[in-house]
């Protein structure tokens, strides 16, 4: 039996554990991953939220695109690497997998306990707009759409690439709906200023 299961995990993990170059792409995200639900017990209390059926406009195209980046989706439709990046490559896209990830941490600490998975508004919560949230509305994503994109360029199967335009899609969904919500919780006029200021995704991109 556990040569079963052990067989089944092969079967599901190979392409991102066994072969390179996904091997070190899957220990960064794995480590990001652990980290960060561990950290999901370090947040206030939560004073409202977006409904649950509401959140599915974003919540869909980032499942459906992590269906599409497991390896496991690639082999059942035959989707080989269109290129090849090489060693260099991989490296290249690695590391800046890793610094969009990292990117995420310094928004993640610099936000606090006002820090939640879905679109929350904490007690005592209030617009930031110094560190990461300075130079973007909502860090958090943009360092996870920079990674994600690098890991699907890096995989360079059609599936992963459509996997990661997919979550990328659903991060900008969750970025609007996130913008409409916290400016009726924390003031429409306050939050509209800081969004002159300060670009929503792209950093350094400002509105004319």
């Amino acid at each position: 039996m556990l040569d079963g299961l052990g067989n089944i995990g092969d079967a599901i993990l190979s392409g991102w554990i066994v072969a390179w170059p996904t091997r070190l792409l899957a220990l960064i995200w794995f480590a990001w991953v652990v980290s960060w639900v561990v950290a999901a017990f370090w947040s206030g209390r939560t004073k409202a939220h977006v409904p649950t059926w509401e959140s599915w406009v974003y919540r869909l195209p980032i499942l459906i695109g992590a269906i599409f980046l497991m390896p496991l989706t690639a082999r059942l439709v035959g989707a080989a690497p269109l290129y090849h990046v090489g060693n260099i490559g991989t490296y290249l896209l690695a590391l800046v997998t890793v610094l969009g990830i990292s990117f995420t941490w310094w928004a993640r600490i610099h936000l606090g306990r006002f820090w939640s998975n879905a679109i929350t508004h904490k007690e005592d919560h209030r617009i930031i707009d110094t560190g990461p949230y300075g130079m973007v509305r909502h860090p958090i994503y943009t360092g996870l759409i920079i990674a994600i994109l690098a890991t699907g360029i890096a995989v360079g199967t059609w599936t992963a690439l459509v996997g990661a335009l997919c979550i990328c899609f659903g991060e900008w969904q969750k970025a609007r709906m996130e913008e409409g919500f916290l400016s009726i919780e924390l003031g429409q006029e306050a939050y509209r200023n800081y969004s002159r200021r300060v670009p929503m995704i792209v950093p350094f991109l400002r509105r004319s």
